[in-house]
């Protein structure tokens, strides 16, 4: 396996590129081809412990859409205009607490860990979520899941933009009525998943208004 034929001006041309997007060409379509390469950078995402607590649902009918806009006051106009429109959803508690079913059938079927080692990874997880982090609620479990989740979203919007496609990252949504509409209408099991964000993707409509700006890069870093 080789990426040395990437190259980092190019990367960072595809960083310089990548811009929140807020209206979409929408007679453009994303291939099939394209929105698959997007999720498989999502598929092949890092995440704590490896466990994925993540799902995500891709919103192509218009229907479902149309629904998804009362609740979500920053997605209207994308929701009319991408070509893709993604739902991030992270595990709740009853998937990521440490002697979940989950977690076991993600160490015995996915990561296939022999009997022993599952015991030893088990005990470690339990103590990250109980002494090491003090995960001991409902909520510090959702947002710690949540935080894995946001690692895929990061890779897809970074991975779109390597192939020239536009994306929009979206919190601007109630997260009880959101749910409540996923659990109604999108069959969605609230239990398991929660709402953490939303993605649109597409062709942008014009060129950003302005140039990007960012602080300046000595400010960001410290040498030690």
């Amino acid at each position: 396996m080789n990426t040395q034929n990437i190259s980092k001006e190019n990367i960072l041309n595809a960083f310089q590129y990548r811009h929140a997007t807020k209206e979409f060409d929408d007679t453009k379509k994303v291939s099939d081809d394209d929105i698959n390469f997007i999720m498989k950078t999502a598929n092949l995402s890092p995440s704590s412990f490896g466990f994925e607590p993540w799902h995500f649902v891709v919103v192509q009918d218009k229907e479902l859409r149309e629904l998804l806009k009362p609740v979500a006051w920053g997605a209207p106009l994308k929701l009319d205009t991408a070509s893709h429109f993604i739902l991030g959803l992270s595990m709740k508690t009853s998937m990521t607490k440490w002697n979940s079913e989950y977690i076991m059938h993600m160490m015995k079927n996915v990561k296939q860990l022999p009997d022993d080692a599952i015991e030893i990874y088990s005990k470690f997880y339990r103590e990250f979520q109980e002494r090491d982090f003090n995960l001991d609620t409902d909520k510090k479990l959702f947002d710690w899941a949540s935080k894995q989740t946001y690692i895929a979203l990061a890779n897809m919007m970074t991975s779109a933009a390597l192939i020239g496609i536009d994306s929009c990252p979206i919190e601007g949504f109630h997260e009880e009525k959101a749910e409540a509409l996923l659990k109604e209408k999108f069959g969605i099991d609230t239990d398991k998943y929660g709402l953490s964000y939303m993605v649109a993707f597409g062709f942008r409509k014009a060129e950003p208004p302005h140039a990007k700006s960012r602080r300046n890069f000595d400010e960001i870093i410290t040498w030690k």
